[in-house]
């Protein structure tokens, strides 16, 4: 199942797992992602119910970013390596 997901994934996946050089890695700015990443979904949760009660199409522009920012961090936090770890952070 892990592979069939890293393959949907794999555009994203691809961005941050690509490079050569040194990267500082720590377990916490995993953990730390993937809690960034959920508070970005429900953020865009939010945001997707406050423009649908009120009306108002220019509401689901935040939806669209919070949800692919929160998407990002959830792929890169559960699915990426720990280069792609490091390199969201910008660790080096």
């Amino acid at each position: 199942m892990e592979k069939i997901v890293k393959r949907i994934f794999q555009p994203i996946l691809r961005i941050f797992e690509s490079g050569d050089g040194e990267y500082r890695y720590e377990a916490s700015h995993r953990k730390i992602l993937i809690a960034m990443g959920v508070l970005f979904l429900a953020l865009s949760t939010v945001s997707a119910v406050l423009a649908v009660i009120s009306s108002q199409l220019g509401g689901l522009i935040p939806f669209l970013v919070f949800f692919v920012i929160g998407l990002v961090c959830e792929v890169v936090g559960l699915l990426g390596s720990n280069r792609a770890v490091a390199k969201i952070w910008g660790s080096k």
